[in-house]
C-alpha cells in the first residue's frame, strides 16, 4: 500500500489500527500456486489471521482450523465445510462432534485417543469419517511412528475411519531448506513402507513446510517467494506419488498487513530517546523479536508528509503497557519524530492480530481495516474494550 493511503487511513479511522490488504494477500497465494503448479493444493492456516478467511478461500482450496473457536468463526462466515481440515492437539468428544456436524472435510488424528474419538462419532452417526493421521515431528503434536503404524495395522478395528493420508508439520520460520528436503525424503520412504510392509496406500499428504519470511531491517526482501521456488521441485516430486496439500499461514499472510500506531509522548533519559505510542506488545508481536532487539520495517508517516524533515535519530519505541517488556523496538532509526505522528509497521499480516497479550491492563483492542483489491475499505472490527472481560460478572 502507498504511504499516503496509510496516512489517510490513520487520519480517517484513528489508531492503533491494523490494515490488511486483501488484494496483496490473494496475489501472493496465486503466485504461490503458480510456483508449485495446479496439481498441488494450498491450505491457509487460519490461526495466522482469521480476518483473511474469506479472501483465502477464494484462492486456496483448504483452511486449517485448529480450535472450536476457529470452527465457530468459519461457520459464522459461511465457509464451505468441505474445505476445512479440522486439526488441533486437544480434541474432545464435543469438538469432534461439532466439526463433523458442521461437515468438516477431514479431521486429523494426533493420537490413538483422537482416532478412538473420531471412530465413536462416526459410529454414533453411522458414517465413515475422513481422517489424516498426524505423524509426530519431535513436539507434542501428532502420534509416534509406532502408534501410527499400530493404527494402520488395526484399521479394521476402526470401521468408521477412512484414513486418507498423513499430516506432517514441524514449525515455522525455518530458513534452511535442507530440513524440508530431508523431511520430504523421509515422508516418501514412509509412504513406501506403509504400502509395502503394511498394505496401506497413502492417498493424501498434508505438509507444512514452515517456510521463512523476512521481517527485519537487514533481511533480504528481494524475492520473498524464493524459498518456495527453491523447494518446488521436491514438492512436485512427492506430489507425483500422493495428493499433496501445502499448509502455511505466516508465509502467505505476513506481507499483507500494516500496523498503525500514533506517537503520544517523547522523552530522553541517559542518552536514550523514548517514543511512546498508543499501541504496544499487547497488539504487535514479531516472531524472533526478543525485547525489541530486532528492528522491524517502520516508517514515520508524519515525517513523510512534511516538506522539511529533521534528520533521523535513534528511538526506543515503547507501547502503552505498564511493563518494561513493552518495547516494540530498542533502536529504530526514525526521521523527525513528533507527537501526533503515525508509525507504520510493515509485515504484520500474520499472527500479530491474535498473538498479542490483548487483555493485559484492560486496554482497548485495535481497529481492523480490510482493503479490498479495488481499494475500498471495510471496518472489520471496531475499537473493542477489554475491560468487561476483566470484570467480575
Amino acid at each position: 500500500m502507498e504511504r499516503s493511503e496509510l496516512a489517510q487511513i490513520a487520519g480517517d479511522y484513528g489508531t492503533p489500527t491494523f490494515v490488511f490488504d486483501l488484494g496483496a494477500f490473494q496475489a501472493r497465494l496465486r503466485e504461490a500456486q503458480g510456483i508449485v503448479g495446479e496439481g498441488i493444493e494450498l491450505c491457509f492456516a487460519i490461526k495466522a489471521n482469521p480476518f483473511l478467511i474469506p479472501a483465502a478461500i477464494e484462492v486456496a482450496e483448504k483452511l486449517e482450523v485448529c480450535s472450536p473457536g476457529e470452527l465457530d468463526i468459519c461457520e459464522a462466515l459461511g465457509v464451505n465445510p468441505a474445505a476445512i481440515v479440522f486439526s488441533g492437539v486437544n480434541k474432545t468428544p464435543d469438538s469432534v462432534h461439532d466439526a463433523v456436524e458442521y461437515g468438516a472435510g477431514v479431521l486429523t488424528a494426533e493420537s490413538l485417543k483422537h482416532a478412538a474419538l473420531i471412530e465413536a462419532e462416526g459410529a454414533a452417526r453411522g458414517e465413515v469419517l475422513n481422517v489424516l493421521a498426524r505423524l509426530n515431528a519431535g513436539s507434542q503434536f501428532g502420534m509416534s511412528r509406532d502408534d501410527l503404524l499400530w493404527l494402520v495395522d488395526h484399521r479394521a478395528d476402526f470401521p468408521h475411519l477412512n484414513i486418507v493420508g498423513l499430516h506432517y508439520f514441524v514449525g515455522t520460520q525455518r530458513l534452511n531448506l535442507k530440513h524440508q528436503r530431508r523431511e520430504l525424503e523421509k515422508l516418501a520412504a514412509f509412504i513406501d513402507e506403509l504400502r509395502d510392509a503394511h498394505g496401506f496406500d497413502v492417498q493424501r499428504l498434508e505438509y507444512g513446510p514452515g517456510l521463512g519470511v523476512p521481517l527485519f531491517v537487514g533481511d533480504d526482501f528481494s524475492d520473498t517467494l524464493a524459498p518456495l521456488r527453491e523447494l518446488a521441485p521436491a514438492l512436485r516430486a512427492i506430489a507425483g506419488r500422493v495428493q499433496l496439500t501445502i499448509e502455511m499461514g505466516r508465509f502467505f499472510a505476513t506481507e499483507c498487513g500494516t500496523y498503525l500506531t500514533a506517537v503520544n509522548d517523547l522523552k530522553a533519559n541517559d542518552g536514550v530517546n523514548y517514543c511512546i505510542v498508543d499501541g504496544g506488545i499487547n497488539h504487535l508481536t514479531f516472531i524472533g523479536q526478543l525485547m525489541g532487539m530486532k528492528v522491524p520495517i517502520i516508517e514515520n508517516l508524519g515525517a513523510l508528509e512534511r516538506a522539511v524533515a529533521e534528520p533521523a535519530a535513534e528511538w526506543c519505541v515503547c507501547g502503552s503497557l505498564c511493563t518494561t517488556n513493552d518495547v516494540l523496538c530498542r533502536a529504530a532509526e526514525l526521521p523527525d519524530v513528533r507527537e501526533g505522528d503515525v508509525l507504520a509497521f510493515s509485515n504484520c499480516g500474520a499472527y500479530s492480530v491474535t498473538e498479542g497479550v490483548l487483555l493485559f491492563l484492560s486496554r482497548t483492542m485495535p481497529r481492523i481495516i480490510l482493503r479490498n483489491a479495488d481499494g475500498s475499505l471495510v471496518l472489520a472490527r471496531d475499537f473493542t474494550e477489554t475491560s468487561p472481560l476483566n470484570t467480575i460478572q
